[in-house]
């Protein structure tokens, strides 16, 4: 079990926390950045925290919808591929 702030999570929860990232990163570059920094860059979002996204770290709501701003996609296009299980 991984924890996350000294908070354990369950191995589900995690795996959702996982698909997060890597939807955030199929996203990234679909839009043309090979590179989180320039685009975290480019949308003022702290670099090294949305790195830590992308590799499946947990993160507060408000910053979800904010990288789902960024990306151009509602919540609602947003979790169409891969999270019709929750």
């Amino acid at each position: 079990m991984k924890t996350f702030k000294n908070k354990k999570v369950d191995k589900k929860t995690n795996a959702d926390v996982e698909r997060l990232g890597k939807r955030i990163k199929e996203l990234r570059i679909k839009l043309g950045y090979t590179n989180y920094e320039f685009f975290a860059y480019d949308n003022e979002i702290a670099r090294a925290q949305y790195g830590k996204y992308e590799k499946g770290e947990d993160m507060r709501y408000t910053s979800l919808l904010k990288v789902i701003r960024a990306l151009g996609v509602t919540p609602k296009e947003f979790f169409s591929k891969d999270f019709d299980d929750l």
